[in-house]
């Protein structure tokens, strides 16, 4: 299994020699991990390492879901209270905030592989609430691989967390019409960014919180609303938090669209950061996300399924899969893709 350094335990045992980008051995297959193994692999900037498969107790892991579904359910309803409150005294209460918000992010630090956690708590019902505690994870995760500092990523997080605030404003017939929406409608949707910056302003005492909420739908290219900003215009924790948006909607089931999977759309991901998306972010997004796929099973568009067991370098949405009946390397198989990614 391949794992990001950060992630490595003591004990781990490694499955490949170990080189640095000069071609030095650094360490070799079978080295069982101590803490000074681990700074050596810092040392010699190495991001990835492949290792032997953990031991897995079934019952720790379930109970550790069992524990992120609880404080993923209680963050959405607080989400819904604070939604509540916004519609009737235009204002949030900076304590309710925190008071939804620290438990999820003392909670998503645990959690490592972020793939699982979201393929474990989906979005069926409730979708502008449940939207809104992914994006305030994602924000936290995006910010701290960005290597923003711990202060600085719980300010993203809750930002996430808030940017859909402003819905609060909207009807309901508007946000949950499972039809396209009329010029009027969308319209009226696009007010949302600014109602959401006016409730946060009322709020907070400083700007931070509520600026995402306002850009969170500006694009790199102009493109975006309410205001059409372009490139650095745009703050850095807006361009996080616009990227947890869009991977957070796209993965969710709404009124109007299916779920898509996960793996599908980093793909997307990918190809709105050539002009929408912050190119860098969403690298870095990218980046940490795809190693969390391996060892998932997947089913392909030829009907087989197998496990993801390694990631391509050259194409990482095209991994090499384990089959009943061999590898299956689609990187060199364009044939066949990975349509489902599934526990």
């Amino acid at each position: 299994m391949k794992v990001h350094v950060t992630e490595l335990r003591e004990g781990d045992r490694l499955s490949n020699d170990i080189f640095n980008p000069n071609g030095l051995n650094v360490l070799s297959q079978g080295t069982k991990l101590y803490s000074q193994d681990i700074s050596k692999l810092y040392q010699h900037q190495i991001d990835y390492v492949d290792i032997e498969q953990r031991a897995v107790d079934t019952d720790e892991l379930a109970d550790a879901a069992a524990d992120v579904n609880l404080v993923y359910q209680e963050a959405t309803r607080q989400c819904e209270a604070l939604f509540a409150d916004a519609r009737r005294a235009g204002a949030v209460d900076p304590l309710a905030v925190e008071v939804a918000f620290h438990p999820l992010a003392e909670t998503v630090r645990q959690q490592r592989d972020v793939v699982s956690m979201l393929l474990q708590l989906g979005t069926k019902d409730d979708y502008t609430y449940q939207h809104s505690v992914q994006v305030g994870m994602l924000s936290y995760y995006l910010a701290n691989w960005m290597g923003l500092d711990e202060q600085e990523a719980l300010v993203a997080g809750r930002a996430g967390f808030l940017h859909d605030i402003g819905k609060c404003r909207i009807e309901n017939a508007i946000l949950n019409k499972p039809g396209k929406l009329t010029p009027a409608e969308f319209d009226e949707i696009k007010k949302h960014p600014q109602y959401g910056y006016d409730i946060i302003r009322q709020s907070f005492a400083e700007e931070e919180l509520a600026i995402p909420a306002l850009q969170h739908h500006e694009r790199m290219d102009g493109s975006g609303y309410p205001h059409g900003l372009k490139g650095e215009a745009i703050s850095q924790v807006s361009r996080i938090v616009a990227i947890a948006d869009v991977y957070s909607a796209m993965i969710s089931s709404r009124v109007y669209q299916q779920s898509r999977d996960l793996l599908y759309v980093l793909q997307e991901l990918h190809m709105l950061s050539f002009g929408q998306l912050d190119p860098h972010a969403v690298h870095c997004f990218i980046r940490h996300m795809i190693p969390n796929f391996i060892g998932k099973q997947v089913e392909l568009t030829s009907g087989r399924t197998g496990v993801i067991v390694m990631t391509n370098a050259n194409d990482f949405f095209r991994p090499l899969i384990q089959l009943e009946t061999g590898f299956l390397d689609l990187s060199h198989h364009h044939g066949d893709a990975i349509v489902h990614v599934r526990m």
